[in-house]
């Protein structure tokens, strides 16, 4: 008996496509021997060699941005607030010139979504930067975002970003990445992985986390041994599957990119894995 057809995909992927996320550590921090100035380099390295589709980046001061832009001149870029005060941190999206951006969007975790401000029950002002991006037929919905600490206002921030994300076609496949600052085991990833509905119906959305455990620890200070905790993401949603996922841990010229591991997804449609056979 002949095996049945797939039914192809109305949103078509290329074959592989691959995603990075980076806490990058502020530019302004002291931290010596590990500051930005010494270690800017290594952070070009490291997308020269990996050369993904998407990374989003969070902690970005706009100089940092700046220095970004020109040693990846086949990127856009979206989620720089301009004009913002010399401290602001930025989260950011760069994506491979071979996509395009048809939508953005950027907005705090706040009570006023539309104004730079913060939660009031939050250390810092946090944010949100979405966009829609498109590469011949394939379209992707990328959000990049930086949590607070309290486990409350985390779980009120997924909401928001949940809600904000309804605004897009439900039926686009999405990837989620970010410093969560909390663990998979945690009542925010509860809120991404469970389905829970905060908008219109049909515009659910259930996040896959890119990783399985044991997850690996992110965070190292500089110090290249990780706390054991896995607090960056990637997570997805839709008709994608996971090719591979891992944490770079090495240094690069010499020195780590920042305080955190970067972390790399690679994904391709479960439609095209299934047309290879």
């Amino acid at each position: 008996m002949n095996a049945e057809a797939p039914v192809p995909s109305p949103y078509p992927f290329p074959k592989r496509f691959r995603v990075m996320t980076m806490n990058l550590r502020f530019g302004l921090a002291e931290d010596g021997p590990n500051s930005w100035e010494n270690r800017k380099q290594s952070v070009g390295s490291l997308f020269d060699q990996r050369n993904p589709d998407f990374v989003g980046f969070q902690e970005a001061n706009d100089f940092q941005i700046d220095f970004l832009a020109s040693v990846f001149p086949g990127y856009g870029m979206i989620g720089q607030r301009l004009p913002a005060p010399t401290f602001w941190q930025n989260n950011v999206i760069f994506y491979r010139s071979d996509w395009t951006c048809r939508r953005n969007m950027h907005f705090f975790l706040s009570l006023t979504p539309t104004v730079p401000s913060r939660s009031p029950d939050s250390r810092w002002p946090r944010q949100c930067t979405m966009g829609l991006f498109e590469s011949g037929d394939a379209r992707v919905i990328c959000i990049n975002t930086h949590l607070d600490f309290d486990p409350a206002v985390q779980v009120d921030s997924a909401r928001m970003i949940l809600r904000h994300l309804s605004e897009f076609p439900p039926e686009l496949p999405g990837i989620l990445v970010g410093d969560f600052n909390a663990g998979p085991e945690s009542a925010v990833h509860g809120v991404f992985s469970g389905g829970n509905p905060t908008g219109p119906p049909g515009a659910e959305r259930v996040f896959k986390n890119g990783f399985a455990p044991d997850y690996p620890g992110t965070y190292h200070g500089f110090t290249g041994v990780p706390d054991g905790r896995h607090i960056d993401w990637i997570m997805y949603s839709g008709d994608l599957e996971v090719l591979s996922a891992g944490a770079i841990s090495d240094p690069f010229d010499n020195i780590y990119p920042s305080d955190h591991f970067p972390l790399q997804v690679d994904f391709r449609s479960r439609f095209s894995a299934k047309s290879e056979r």
